[in-house]
């Protein structure tokens, strides 16, 4: 089993910046690609970044395309968004999670092999 645990949520204003990480263990995770899905109120969730294992590829969502960028650490076991430029619509829980798909098709995902648990952010206007 693996265990992800996300940190670094919190309020912001518009404009201002965040940085979100994400801590996983257990097993392994070599050949799991990582990234990040949000979800707001009222809404469903939606891809927002992922990175993948080997070659460090990034795929973002549109929405945050040139704001937020996606890191990881395959030593530590770590993945972190670096979100800048929040506007009020990026206020979400977002979640961190771990999945062998390949990254460019992670933004038609529904679901994963691994969640964490889900940090809120909150961009006030």
């Amino acid at each position: 089993q693996v265990q992800l645990v996300e940190s670094g949520g919190g309020l912001v204003q518009a404009g201002g910046s965040l940085r979100l990480s994400c801590a996983a263990s257990g097993r392994t995770l070599s050949n799991y690609n990582m990234g990040w899905f949000r979800q707001a109120p009222g809404k469903e969730r939606e891809f927002v970044a992922v990175i993948t294992w080997s070659a460090g590829f990034t795929y973002y969502a549109d929405s945050i395309q040139g704001r937020f960028t996606i890191s990881r650490d395959n030593a530590k076991n770590t993945v972190a968004l670096q979100m800048n430029s929040l506007k009020p619509e990026d206020t979400a829980v977002y979640y961190c999670a771990a999945d062998k798909t390949y990254g460019s098709l992670w933004y038609r995902k529904v679901d994963v092999d691994y969640w964490g648990q889900g940090t809120q952010v909150t961009v006030s206007s």
